[in-house]
Protein backbone atom coordinates (compact mmCIF):
# COMPACT_ATOMS: atom_id res chain seq x y z
CA UNK A 1 0.00 0.00 0.00
CA UNK A 2 1.27 3.53 -1.06
CA UNK A 3 0.60 7.06 -0.92
CA UNK A 4 -0.35 8.77 -4.43
CA UNK A 5 0.21 12.52 -4.38
CA UNK A 6 -1.19 14.37 -7.48
CA UNK A 7 -2.65 18.05 -8.19
CA UNK A 8 -4.51 19.70 -5.64
CA UNK A 9 -8.49 18.51 -5.41
CA UNK A 10 -11.03 20.47 -4.87
CA UNK A 11 -14.62 18.75 -4.26
CA UNK A 12 -17.00 20.93 -2.51
CA UNK A 13 -17.06 24.00 -0.61
CA UNK A 14 -17.74 22.05 2.70
CA UNK A 15 -14.30 19.58 1.93
CA UNK A 16 -11.45 21.13 0.88
CA UNK A 17 -8.89 18.35 0.74
CA UNK A 18 -5.94 20.14 -1.07
CA UNK A 19 -3.64 22.46 0.57
CA UNK A 20 -4.48 25.94 -0.45
CA UNK A 21 -7.57 25.67 -2.24
CA UNK A 22 -10.09 28.66 -1.63
CA UNK A 23 -13.84 28.90 -0.92
CA UNK A 24 -14.08 30.65 -4.60
CA UNK A 25 -11.92 27.95 -6.14
CA UNK A 26 -14.28 25.35 -4.78
CA UNK A 27 -17.55 26.75 -5.93
CA UNK A 28 -16.38 27.66 -9.72
CA UNK A 29 -16.61 23.95 -10.65
CA UNK A 30 -17.49 20.98 -7.77
CA UNK A 31 -17.06 17.72 -10.18
CA UNK A 32 -14.20 15.68 -10.64
CA UNK A 33 -13.83 13.44 -13.32
CA UNK A 34 -11.96 10.40 -12.45
CA UNK A 35 -10.95 9.10 -16.24
CA UNK A 36 -9.71 5.87 -17.66
CA UNK A 37 -10.50 3.34 -14.99
CA UNK A 38 -11.40 -0.06 -14.66
CA UNK A 39 -14.39 -0.44 -12.54
CA UNK A 40 -15.70 -3.19 -10.55
CA UNK A 41 -19.10 -1.81 -8.86
CA UNK A 42 -20.00 -4.78 -6.46
CA UNK A 43 -23.06 -5.09 -8.27
CA UNK A 44 -21.39 -8.60 -9.72
CA UNK A 45 -20.66 -7.52 -13.02
CA UNK A 46 -17.38 -8.18 -14.29
CA UNK A 47 -14.71 -5.31 -14.31
CA UNK A 48 -15.73 -2.17 -17.29
CA UNK A 49 -12.39 -0.96 -19.31
CA UNK A 50 -11.94 2.59 -19.74
CA UNK A 51 -14.86 4.05 -17.69
CA UNK A 52 -14.84 7.51 -16.22
CA UNK A 53 -16.31 7.61 -12.45
CA UNK A 54 -17.75 11.80 -11.89
CA UNK A 55 -17.94 12.76 -8.10
CA UNK A 56 -19.94 15.70 -7.09
CA UNK A 57 -20.71 17.20 -3.41
CA UNK A 58 -18.98 13.42 -1.94
CA UNK A 59 -21.83 11.31 -3.77
CA UNK A 60 -21.02 9.94 -7.32
CA UNK A 61 -22.78 11.80 -10.05
CA UNK A 62 -22.41 9.25 -13.01
CA UNK A 63 -20.18 6.03 -13.92
CA UNK A 64 -19.99 6.20 -17.79
CA UNK A 65 -17.81 5.21 -20.43
CA UNK A 66 -14.76 7.84 -21.47
CA UNK A 67 -16.16 8.64 -24.54
CA UNK A 68 -19.51 9.58 -22.79
CA UNK A 69 -18.03 11.93 -20.55
CA UNK A 70 -17.37 15.74 -21.19
CA UNK A 71 -16.06 17.50 -18.33
CA UNK A 72 -17.14 21.18 -17.70
CA UNK A 73 -14.84 23.63 -17.59
CA UNK A 74 -13.33 24.14 -14.39
CA UNK A 75 -13.82 20.27 -13.35
CA UNK A 76 -10.72 18.49 -11.64
CA UNK A 77 -9.67 15.70 -13.73
CA UNK A 78 -7.67 12.16 -12.26
CA UNK A 79 -6.14 10.06 -14.87
CA UNK A 80 -6.23 6.69 -13.89
CA UNK A 81 -5.06 4.92 -16.77
CA UNK A 82 -4.16 1.31 -16.26
CA UNK A 83 -5.94 1.40 -12.81
CA UNK A 84 -8.97 -0.39 -11.23
CA UNK A 85 -11.87 1.53 -9.38
CA UNK A 86 -13.78 -0.52 -6.53
CA UNK A 87 -16.23 0.07 -3.92
CA UNK A 88 -15.54 0.68 -0.27
CA UNK A 89 -15.23 -2.34 1.60
CA UNK A 90 -17.80 -3.33 3.88
CA UNK A 91 -16.48 -5.72 6.69
CA UNK A 92 -20.35 -6.86 8.57
CA UNK A 93 -18.25 -8.12 11.75
CA UNK A 94 -15.76 -6.57 13.25
CA UNK A 95 -14.75 -5.81 17.26
CA UNK A 96 -13.19 -2.22 18.34
CA UNK A 97 -11.52 -1.21 21.08
CA UNK A 98 -10.32 -5.08 22.71
CA UNK A 99 -6.84 -4.76 22.80
CA UNK A 100 -3.85 -2.80 21.99
CA UNK A 101 -0.99 -4.43 20.78
CA UNK A 102 -0.94 -7.50 22.42
CA UNK A 103 -2.46 -6.43 25.54
CA UNK A 104 -6.27 -7.41 25.65
CA UNK A 105 -8.84 -6.11 27.82
CA UNK A 106 -11.63 -3.16 28.89
CA UNK A 107 -9.11 -1.04 29.27
CA UNK A 108 -8.35 -0.38 25.81
CA UNK A 109 -12.27 0.69 24.55
CA UNK A 110 -10.69 4.17 24.88
CA UNK A 111 -11.98 6.99 22.31
CA UNK A 112 -7.79 7.30 21.08
CA UNK A 113 -7.92 3.59 20.69
CA UNK A 114 -11.10 2.69 18.52
CA UNK A 115 -10.57 6.30 16.31
CA UNK A 116 -7.02 4.72 15.94
CA UNK A 117 -8.44 1.22 14.46
CA UNK A 118 -11.30 3.15 12.48
CA UNK A 119 -8.24 5.10 10.75
CA UNK A 120 -6.68 1.48 10.32
CA UNK A 121 -9.42 0.10 8.67
CA UNK A 122 -9.66 2.72 6.63
CA UNK A 123 -6.52 2.88 5.21
CA UNK A 124 -7.06 -0.86 4.02
CA UNK A 125 -9.81 0.52 2.07
CA UNK A 126 -12.62 -0.77 4.44
CA UNK A 127 -14.44 2.21 4.75
CA UNK A 128 -17.63 1.02 6.69
CA UNK A 129 -17.78 -1.31 10.00
CA UNK A 130 -19.78 -3.51 11.83
CA UNK A 131 -18.77 -4.44 15.13
CA UNK A 132 -20.57 -7.01 16.85
CA UNK A 133 -20.82 -6.15 20.20
CA UNK A 134 -18.90 -6.11 23.18
CA UNK A 135 -18.87 -2.32 23.47
CA UNK A 136 -19.68 0.30 25.85
CA UNK A 137 -22.36 3.05 26.08
CA UNK A 138 -22.17 6.07 26.14
CA UNK A 139 -18.58 5.73 23.95
CA UNK A 140 -19.80 3.34 21.31
CA UNK A 141 -22.85 5.87 20.71
CA UNK A 142 -21.47 8.59 20.47
CA UNK A 143 -18.48 7.83 17.99
CA UNK A 144 -21.20 6.17 15.85
CA UNK A 145 -23.07 8.93 15.59
CA UNK A 146 -20.02 10.81 14.91
CA UNK A 147 -18.56 8.47 12.52
CA UNK A 148 -22.00 8.36 10.37
CA UNK A 149 -21.49 12.29 10.37
CA UNK A 150 -18.14 12.11 9.57
CA UNK A 151 -16.59 14.12 12.19
CA UNK A 152 -13.71 11.95 12.37
CA UNK A 153 -11.34 10.05 10.37
CA UNK A 154 -11.48 6.52 9.90
CA UNK A 155 -13.97 4.05 8.67
CA UNK A 156 -18.21 4.52 9.18
CA UNK A 157 -19.35 2.44 12.34
CA UNK A 158 -22.00 0.79 12.59
CA UNK A 159 -22.98 -2.11 15.06
CA UNK A 160 -23.91 -3.45 18.56
CA UNK A 161 -24.13 -2.19 22.25
CA UNK A 162 -22.61 -4.62 24.56
CA UNK A 163 -24.50 -7.86 23.02
CA UNK A 164 -26.09 -10.60 24.81
CA UNK A 165 -23.88 -13.49 26.62
CA UNK A 166 -24.27 -16.40 28.98
CA UNK A 167 -23.29 -15.63 32.63
CA UNK A 168 -20.34 -17.69 33.01
CA UNK A 169 -19.88 -18.44 29.34
CA UNK A 170 -19.33 -16.60 26.10
CA UNK A 171 -18.29 -14.66 25.01
CA UNK A 172 -15.78 -15.80 27.93
CA UNK A 173 -14.78 -13.05 30.22
CA UNK A 174 -11.08 -14.65 31.39
CA UNK A 175 -10.57 -14.63 27.86
CA UNK A 176 -11.09 -11.41 26.94
CA UNK A 177 -11.12 -9.27 29.76
CA UNK A 178 -14.27 -7.91 29.32
CA UNK A 179 -16.24 -6.07 32.29
CA UNK A 180 -20.00 -6.25 33.01
CA UNK A 181 -20.59 -3.09 30.97
CA UNK A 182 -19.45 -4.59 27.72
CA UNK A 183 -22.00 -7.81 27.76
CA UNK A 184 -24.60 -8.48 28.89
CA UNK A 185 -25.81 -11.81 30.80
CA UNK A 186 -29.40 -12.83 31.53
CA UNK A 187 -30.44 -15.24 33.37
CA UNK A 188 -34.29 -15.16 32.87
CA UNK A 189 -36.30 -13.91 29.86
CA UNK A 190 -37.71 -11.40 31.63
CA UNK A 191 -33.59 -10.14 32.12
CA UNK A 192 -33.41 -11.07 28.46
CA UNK A 193 -36.23 -8.64 27.77
CA UNK A 194 -34.37 -6.28 29.77
CA UNK A 195 -31.39 -6.18 27.92
CA UNK A 196 -33.01 -6.37 24.62
CA UNK A 197 -34.99 -2.97 25.34
CA UNK A 198 -31.39 -1.23 27.17
CA UNK A 199 -29.65 -2.04 23.73
CA UNK A 200 -32.45 -0.50 21.83
CA UNK A 201 -33.28 2.84 23.69
CA UNK A 202 -29.22 3.12 23.17
CA UNK A 203 -29.93 3.22 19.39
CA UNK A 204 -28.21 -0.29 18.64
CA UNK A 205 -28.29 -1.51 14.75
CA UNK A 206 -28.38 -5.31 15.36
CA UNK A 207 -28.99 -7.57 18.74
CA UNK A 208 -26.15 -9.67 18.96
CA UNK A 209 -26.45 -13.73 20.81
CA UNK A 210 -23.31 -16.02 22.03
CA UNK A 211 -25.03 -19.43 22.17
CA UNK A 212 -22.66 -22.16 21.81
CA UNK A 213 -20.18 -24.07 23.86
CA UNK A 214 -17.06 -22.04 23.02
CA UNK A 215 -14.83 -25.29 22.11
CA UNK A 216 -14.46 -24.32 18.93
CA UNK A 217 -13.40 -27.96 17.94
CA UNK A 218 -10.62 -28.23 20.37
CA UNK A 219 -10.92 -32.12 21.44
CA UNK A 220 -10.74 -32.17 25.50
CA UNK A 221 -11.98 -28.41 25.86
CA UNK A 222 -14.08 -28.14 28.69
CA UNK A 223 -17.33 -26.80 27.27
CA UNK A 224 -18.84 -23.31 28.59
CA UNK A 225 -22.30 -22.85 29.57
CA UNK A 226 -24.93 -22.41 26.22
CA UNK A 227 -28.03 -19.88 26.40
CA UNK A 228 -30.83 -21.99 27.55
CA UNK A 229 -33.92 -22.02 24.69
CA UNK A 230 -36.35 -19.66 26.74
CA UNK A 231 -33.61 -17.20 26.76
CA UNK A 232 -32.70 -17.42 23.32
CA UNK A 233 -36.54 -16.84 22.22
CA UNK A 234 -37.18 -13.91 24.47
CA UNK A 235 -34.18 -12.18 22.93
CA UNK A 236 -35.24 -13.17 19.44
CA UNK A 237 -39.01 -12.21 20.20
CA UNK A 238 -38.06 -9.00 22.01
CA UNK A 239 -35.82 -7.86 19.38
CA UNK A 240 -38.17 -8.28 16.46
CA UNK A 241 -40.55 -6.48 18.00
CA UNK A 242 -37.98 -3.24 18.24
CA UNK A 243 -37.63 -4.16 14.42
CA UNK A 244 -34.19 -5.04 15.05
CA UNK A 245 -32.67 -8.04 13.59
CA UNK A 246 -30.33 -10.35 15.48
CA UNK A 247 -27.14 -12.30 15.02
CA UNK A 248 -26.18 -15.29 16.35
CA UNK A 249 -22.39 -16.43 17.25
CA UNK A 250 -22.25 -19.65 16.45
CA UNK A 251 -19.31 -22.34 15.54
CA UNK A 252 -21.07 -26.10 14.55
CA UNK A 253 -23.69 -27.06 12.56
CA UNK A 254 -26.48 -27.73 15.07
CA UNK A 255 -26.58 -24.51 16.91
CA UNK A 256 -27.02 -22.82 13.47
CA UNK A 257 -30.20 -24.36 12.90
CA UNK A 258 -31.39 -23.68 16.19
CA UNK A 259 -30.91 -20.29 15.48
CA UNK A 260 -32.31 -20.34 11.68
CA UNK A 261 -35.33 -22.36 13.64
CA UNK A 262 -35.57 -19.63 16.33
CA UNK A 263 -36.10 -17.15 13.64
CA UNK A 264 -32.55 -15.49 14.18
CA UNK A 265 -31.63 -13.09 11.03
CA UNK A 266 -27.65 -13.45 10.70
CA UNK A 267 -25.51 -16.29 11.16
CA UNK A 268 -22.46 -14.33 12.60
CA UNK A 269 -20.35 -16.88 11.80
CA UNK A 270 -19.62 -20.08 9.43
CA UNK A 271 -20.16 -23.35 10.50
CA UNK A 272 -16.92 -25.12 10.60
CA UNK A 273 -17.82 -28.88 12.70
CA UNK A 274 -19.47 -30.36 9.23
CA UNK A 275 -20.45 -30.09 6.44
CA UNK A 276 -24.02 -27.64 5.94
CA UNK A 277 -26.88 -29.78 4.76
CA UNK A 278 -30.28 -29.32 2.49
CA UNK A 279 -32.15 -28.59 6.00
CA UNK A 280 -30.07 -25.69 6.76
CA UNK A 281 -30.30 -24.61 3.04
CA UNK A 282 -33.45 -24.56 2.92
CA UNK A 283 -34.59 -23.10 6.07
CA UNK A 284 -31.57 -20.35 5.87
CA UNK A 285 -33.08 -19.10 2.25
CA UNK A 286 -36.84 -19.85 3.17
CA UNK A 287 -36.28 -17.60 6.37
CA UNK A 288 -33.71 -15.10 4.29
CA UNK A 289 -31.12 -15.88 6.98
CA UNK A 290 -27.85 -13.98 6.29
CA UNK A 291 -24.77 -16.04 6.66
CA UNK A 292 -21.16 -14.18 7.35
CA UNK A 293 -18.12 -17.48 6.83
CA UNK A 294 -15.33 -14.87 8.56
CA UNK A 295 -13.19 -17.49 7.32
CA UNK A 296 -10.03 -15.72 8.62
CA UNK A 297 -10.57 -15.81 12.22
CA UNK A 298 -9.84 -19.45 12.14
CA UNK A 299 -6.33 -18.81 9.89
CA UNK A 300 -5.37 -16.13 11.99
CA UNK A 301 -4.67 -18.55 14.63
CA UNK A 302 -2.27 -20.16 12.93
CA UNK A 303 -1.20 -18.10 9.54
CA UNK A 304 1.50 -15.77 11.51
CA UNK A 305 3.14 -18.49 12.78
CA UNK A 306 3.32 -20.43 9.41
CA UNK A 307 4.46 -17.51 7.54
CA UNK A 308 7.46 -15.80 9.39
CA UNK A 309 8.33 -14.40 6.22
CA UNK A 310 5.62 -12.20 5.99
CA UNK A 311 6.97 -9.53 8.16
CA UNK A 312 8.71 -8.03 5.25
CA UNK A 313 5.05 -7.59 3.44
CA UNK A 314 4.53 -3.62 3.74
CA UNK A 315 0.88 -4.43 3.14
CA UNK A 316 1.13 -6.85 6.44
CA UNK A 317 3.83 -4.33 8.43
CA UNK A 318 1.96 -0.95 7.70
CA UNK A 319 -0.44 -2.43 10.12
CA UNK A 320 1.29 -3.91 12.82
CA UNK A 321 2.42 -2.17 16.54
CA UNK A 322 5.71 -3.18 17.47
CA UNK A 323 4.48 -5.36 19.85
CA UNK A 324 2.74 -7.80 17.93
CA UNK A 325 5.82 -7.56 15.55
CA UNK A 326 7.99 -8.98 17.88
CA UNK A 327 5.60 -11.74 18.65
CA UNK A 328 5.60 -12.83 14.89
CA UNK A 329 9.05 -12.71 15.10
CA UNK A 330 9.62 -14.51 18.25
CA UNK A 331 10.49 -18.43 16.95
CA UNK A 332 9.41 -19.88 20.16
CA UNK A 333 5.82 -18.05 19.86
CA UNK A 334 5.92 -19.51 16.39
CA UNK A 335 6.59 -23.09 17.50
CA UNK A 336 4.13 -22.85 20.61
CA UNK A 337 1.44 -21.87 18.15
CA UNK A 338 1.64 -24.54 15.57
CA UNK A 339 1.80 -27.15 18.43
CA UNK A 340 -1.36 -26.27 20.35
CA UNK A 341 -4.22 -27.92 19.86
CA UNK A 342 -6.02 -25.02 18.93
CA UNK A 343 -4.13 -24.84 15.57
CA UNK A 344 -4.46 -28.10 14.93
CA UNK A 345 -8.22 -27.17 15.02
CA UNK A 346 -8.25 -24.15 13.33
CA UNK A 347 -6.69 -26.15 9.84
CA UNK A 348 -10.01 -28.19 9.80
CA UNK A 349 -12.81 -25.19 10.27
CA UNK A 350 -10.74 -23.39 7.75
CA UNK A 351 -11.16 -26.11 5.44
CA UNK A 352 -14.94 -26.99 6.55
CA UNK A 353 -15.93 -23.63 6.69
CA UNK A 354 -14.66 -22.89 2.91
CA UNK A 355 -16.40 -25.98 2.22
CA UNK A 356 -19.67 -24.96 3.69
CA UNK A 357 -19.39 -21.18 2.66
CA UNK A 358 -18.98 -22.11 -1.29
CA UNK A 359 -22.12 -24.95 -0.58
CA UNK A 360 -23.85 -22.06 0.58
CA UNK A 361 -23.02 -19.35 -1.87
CA UNK A 362 -23.96 -21.90 -4.65
CA UNK A 363 -27.16 -22.55 -3.23
CA UNK A 364 -28.52 -19.10 -3.23
CA UNK A 365 -28.04 -18.73 0.33
CA UNK A 366 -27.32 -14.54 1.32
CA UNK A 367 -23.50 -14.17 2.35
CA UNK A 368 -22.11 -11.40 3.53
CA UNK A 369 -18.68 -10.34 4.70
CA UNK A 370 -16.44 -10.15 7.62
CA UNK A 371 -13.44 -11.44 9.93
CA UNK A 372 -14.13 -11.01 13.03
CA UNK A 373 -11.08 -8.11 13.05
CA UNK A 374 -10.08 -6.30 16.19
CA UNK A 375 -11.21 -9.64 19.10
CA UNK A 376 -8.03 -10.71 18.87
CA UNK A 377 -4.61 -9.22 18.25
CA UNK A 378 -4.11 -11.67 15.32
CA UNK A 379 -7.29 -10.35 13.61
CA UNK A 380 -5.37 -7.24 12.34
CA UNK A 381 -8.06 -4.59 10.98
CA UNK A 382 -8.23 -4.08 7.33
CA UNK A 383 -5.46 -6.60 7.21
CA UNK A 384 -7.72 -9.22 8.11
CA UNK A 385 -10.02 -8.11 5.43
CA UNK A 386 -7.63 -8.51 2.73
CA UNK A 387 -6.80 -11.98 3.91
CA UNK A 388 -10.45 -12.96 4.02
CA UNK A 389 -10.90 -11.59 0.16
CA UNK A 390 -8.17 -14.28 -0.43
CA UNK A 391 -9.96 -17.24 1.29
CA UNK A 392 -13.24 -16.41 -0.20
CA UNK A 393 -11.15 -17.35 -3.18
CA UNK A 394 -9.52 -20.20 -2.32
CA UNK A 395 -12.99 -21.55 -0.90
CA UNK A 396 -13.92 -21.64 -5.12
CA UNK A 397 -15.53 -17.55 -5.82
CA UNK A 398 -13.90 -15.74 -8.65
CA UNK A 399 -12.18 -12.70 -7.72
CA UNK A 400 -15.41 -10.48 -8.92
CA UNK A 401 -17.44 -12.57 -6.57
CA UNK A 402 -15.78 -12.15 -3.67
CA UNK A 403 -15.36 -8.34 -4.33
CA UNK A 404 -19.04 -8.60 -4.69
CA UNK A 405 -19.22 -10.17 -1.11
CA UNK A 406 -17.48 -7.30 0.57
CA UNK A 407 -19.00 -4.74 -1.26
CA UNK A 408 -22.10 -4.54 -2.55
CA UNK A 409 -23.71 -7.62 -0.26
CA UNK A 410 -21.87 -6.95 2.61
CA UNK A 411 -23.92 -3.42 2.57
CA UNK A 412 -27.35 -5.11 1.70
CA UNK A 413 -26.93 -7.21 4.64
CA UNK A 414 -26.92 -4.22 6.78
CA UNK A 415 -29.44 -2.39 4.48
CA UNK A 416 -27.06 0.43 3.68
CA UNK A 417 -28.74 0.99 0.08
CA UNK A 418 -26.25 3.99 -0.08
CA UNK A 419 -23.01 2.53 -0.52
CA UNK A 420 -21.63 -0.51 -1.84
CA UNK A 421 -21.78 -0.40 -5.51
CA UNK A 422 -20.74 2.20 -7.82
CA UNK A 423 -23.64 4.09 -9.40
CA UNK A 424 -25.15 7.21 -9.21
CA UNK A 425 -26.50 8.52 -6.08
CA UNK A 426 -24.23 6.10 -4.02
CA UNK A 427 -21.90 8.12 -1.29
CA UNK A 428 -18.54 8.74 -3.03
CA UNK A 429 -16.74 5.54 -1.12
CA UNK A 430 -14.51 3.74 -3.13
CA UNK A 431 -10.83 2.56 -3.55
CA UNK A 432 -8.47 2.50 -6.18
CA UNK A 433 -5.99 -0.08 -7.22
CA UNK A 434 -2.99 -0.52 -9.13
CA UNK A 435 -4.02 -4.06 -10.87
CA UNK A 436 -7.00 -5.53 -11.74
CA UNK A 437 -7.66 -8.15 -9.19
CA UNK A 438 -10.36 -9.92 -11.09
CA UNK A 439 -7.42 -11.61 -12.65
CA UNK A 440 -5.46 -11.46 -8.85
CA UNK A 441 -7.37 -11.14 -5.78
CA UNK A 442 -4.00 -9.83 -4.58
CA UNK A 443 -4.27 -6.97 -6.23
CA UNK A 444 -6.49 -5.49 -3.40
CA UNK A 445 -3.15 -5.32 -1.22
CA UNK A 446 -1.73 -2.45 -3.91
CA UNK A 447 -3.77 0.49 -2.69
CA UNK A 448 -3.17 3.83 -4.68
CA UNK A 449 -6.12 5.73 -2.96
CA UNK A 450 -9.10 5.85 -0.87
CA UNK A 451 -12.06 8.14 -0.83
CA UNK A 452 -14.42 7.95 1.69
CA UNK A 453 -17.56 10.14 1.48
CA UNK A 454 -15.65 12.13 -1.05
CA UNK A 455 -12.39 12.83 0.68
CA UNK A 456 -9.08 11.15 -0.05
CA UNK A 457 -7.72 9.08 2.82
CA UNK A 458 -4.23 9.92 3.61
CA UNK A 459 -2.48 6.89 3.49
CA UNK A 460 0.51 7.01 5.74
CA UNK A 461 0.48 6.99 9.64
CA UNK A 462 -0.91 10.42 11.24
Amino acid sequence: MKSLTFRAICLTSLSLLAAGCSHEEATSSNQTFFEHVSVIDGSGAAAQPNMTVIVQDRKIVSVTPDASATPPAGATIVDLTGKTMIPGLVSDHVHVGLYEGTDVGSKHFTRDVILRQLQQYERYGVTTVVALGVTRSPLFDDLRREQHAEQNPGADLFGVDQGIGVPGGAPPAAMMHVDDEQVLRPATPEAARAAVDKMASEGTDLVKIWVDTFTNGVAGKAPMPVMSPDVVKAVITRSHEHDLRVAAHIHDLHYAKEMVADHADILAHGVRDTAVDAALINAMKSGGVWYIPTISLDESIYFYADNPDILSDPELTQGLSSELRNRFADAGWRKKTLADPQTAAARKAVVMNEHNLFTLYTAGVNIGFGTDSGATPLRIPGYAEHRELRLLVQAGLTPVQALTLGTGQAAALMHLSDRGVLAAGKRADFVILDADPSNDIGAVDHISQVWHGGRQVSLTLQ
